[in-house]
């Protein structure tokens, strides 16, 4: 496997000028005297529909897709997809219905809605959750996969890249949301072009004609479907050994809801993109965030498979294996070490672009969460804005630095890092969604039911994935799919929640909401049936 050479590093340090230029212009120009919080977490009102969409893709598309879903694609195939294409039905969704109750009760942060339907005891619960879901999870396994990708291609010192990344993420983040969400529309247009150019020539490479063109990536990716059908599925068999991580129409009807719905609608990450916006402009970001998720196993489920067909013909063995077991999610770096010179300077900063944007975003959610809802409301209510947005940017250095800290110790390397994040991500998330769909349309729901899903519903999944006591007397949770353990979990909040909204004094803390809210135009109205029609058409394709 060759590494970078001349021509590929100078096309990444062309990326790298033209994002730090570009975020310190936007700075400059949006710059207006005594910077405020809601400038600088939220980019109020000055973010435009494809700015958001674009910001929601570079921050969702990182090292766990490009790293993690790829080696998901090599093992188990297109049917990894479906985290990517039901995504694109849950953005309509939380257009339609999640953002007009956010930006209708001036909702900036997410603890904030918990403190507004609920109180002030559960959003501190939930914002120490999601700091610690944020920290421990998700920035250290940004980091650390994409240090281990950024290693591998380059050849460089892994502390060194992961160092490298950590501090290239502070640039951008310090600047504020504005500038992360401009910065993102590069970060998002070399993470595209780059993700396709890897998989236009990793299809070319296993036609195996020698000739790079459209006709022998037709090619290769009919030989890839013929010759490995099995990896052409989106729904698995019970006899399935990926069917503990894909169970059947579960990814359909069930568990998958859940894992979308709370990520795309009930998380700072993802919401912060469009809370500073009106709601034309909100809706029309998430719209085209749907339309841009459509394309993501192009990006990066189908350079799996093609590494896996290519590993077939008994190609880079070696540098797959490791004591002699495959080790998936060395899948796309190997294969990006077969692009030629150029090419593969592009896909790496497509790959590296992927990492700092996400990087970014995370930070700037944690900074948000900690200074606006626990720094502010307990330590800091005389502060300024000045000392407010000091303190978010002081935060921001802070939880990277953790990050790197306790990234090698979180057990990353041992499971898929897609798989890794999503089954921890699965902890939280039934109880999480079902206070905030519950507080969201019945109005009886209380905080007592609020902080039961949160609390006891991260402690019941907690004692299904180590199958503890008393629940393991009634099965072995461990042979449970985790996105069905998640069903049972919320279903379970949901139950107790309603009993609590039943039998509890009615605290009278429903948010504003009418039916007028949730009428759509017809430009999105259109565009959102596009959207569905495709998906409609992927899965009756690849069934």
């Amino acid at each position: 496997m060759q590494q970078l050479q001349l021509p590929d590093y100078i096309i990444f340090f062309v990326y790298f000028i033209i994002v730090a230029a570009y975020g310190y212009y936007i700075y400059n120009k949006k710059k207006t005297g005594i910077e405020s919080t809601k400038d600088f977490f939220l980019a109020e009102g000055s973010l435009t529909w494809w700015a958001i969409g674009a910001s929601l893709i570079a921050s969702n598309i990182s090292a766990e897709q490009f790293i993690g879903m790829s080696g998901n694609g090599f093992s188990m195939g297109l049917a990894i997809s479906t985290y990517e294409w039901m995504a694109a039905v849950t953005l309509i969704v939380v257009a339609v219905f999640f953002m007009p109750i956010y930006l209708k009760n001036k909702i900036w942060t997410m603890p904030q809605f918990l403190t507004q339907r609920y109180n002030k005891q559960v959003s501190l619960i939930m914002a120490v959750f999601w700091l610690g879901l944020y920290i421990m999870v998700n920035l250290t396994s940004i980091l650390y996969l994409g240090a281990l990708a950024v290693s591998g291609i380059s050849g460089l010192d892994f502390w060194f890249c992961m160092w490298s990344l950590a501090i290239f993420a502070i640039i951008i983040t310090i600047g504020g949301m504005k500038v992360i969400g401009y910065t993102d529309v590069i970060q998002v247009f070399f993470l595209i072009v780059g993700g396709l150019a890897t998989s236009y020539l990793a299809l070319n490479l296993v036609s195996g004609d020698g000739l790079i063109t459209v006709g022998g990536m037709l090619d290769g990716f009919q030989q890839m479907k013929s010759n490995h059908d099995d990896h052409f599925h989106m729904i698995f068999k019970e006899s399935s050994p990926f069917y503990s991580q894909l169970p059947g129409l579960t990814v359909l009807f069930g568990g998958m809801w859940i894992v979308n719905l709370n990520y795309w609608g009930c998380n700072q990450y993802i919401t912060q993109r469009a809370l500073g916006a009106d709601l034309p402009t909100a809706r029309k970001g998430l719209l085209f965030a749907a339309a841009l998720k459509l394309l993501m196993p192009a990006l990066v489920v189908i350079p799996g498979i093609a590494a896996y067909a290519l590993y077939s013909k008994g190609l880079f063995v070696n540098e797959l294996t490791e004591n002699g077991e495959i080790v998936a999610d060395k899948a796309y770096p190997v294969l990006l070490g077969l692009l030629p010179v150029g090419l593969k300077g592009l896909s790496f900063a497509a790959l590296t672009a992927a990492v700092v944007a996400s990087l970014a975003g995370k930070a700037n959610s944690i900074s948000t969460i900690f200074t606006l809802d626990i720094f502010k409301e307990y330590f800091g209510k005389n502060k300024s804005e000045e000392q407010l947005v000091k303190t978010g940017r002081i935060v921001i250095v802070i939880s990277m630095l953790l990050a790197i800290l306790i990234s090698p110790y979180m057990g990353i390397d041992k499971k898929g890092g897609f798989q890794f994040i999503q089954e921890m991500t699965g902890l939280v998330s039934p109880g999480v969604f079902a206070a905030f769909s519950m507080g969201f349309f019945w109005k009886r729901t209380n905080s007592a039911g609020a902080l039961f899903a949160i609390v006891g519903g991260f402690l019941i999944a907690l004692a299904m994935h180590n199958n503890w006591a008393p629940l393991s007397l009634i099965t072995d949770w461990t042979t449970i799919p985790f996105l069905d353990r998640m069903g049972w979990v919320f279903l379970i909040c949901v139950a107790v929640m309603f009993v609590l909204g039943l039998v509890m004094p009615d605290e009278k803390k429903g948010l504003e909401i009418d039916a007028q809210m949730f009428k759509v135009d017809t430009v999105f109205a259109v565009g959102a049936g596009v959207v569905l029609t495709i998906v409609v058409i992927l899965y009756a394709t690849f069934w």
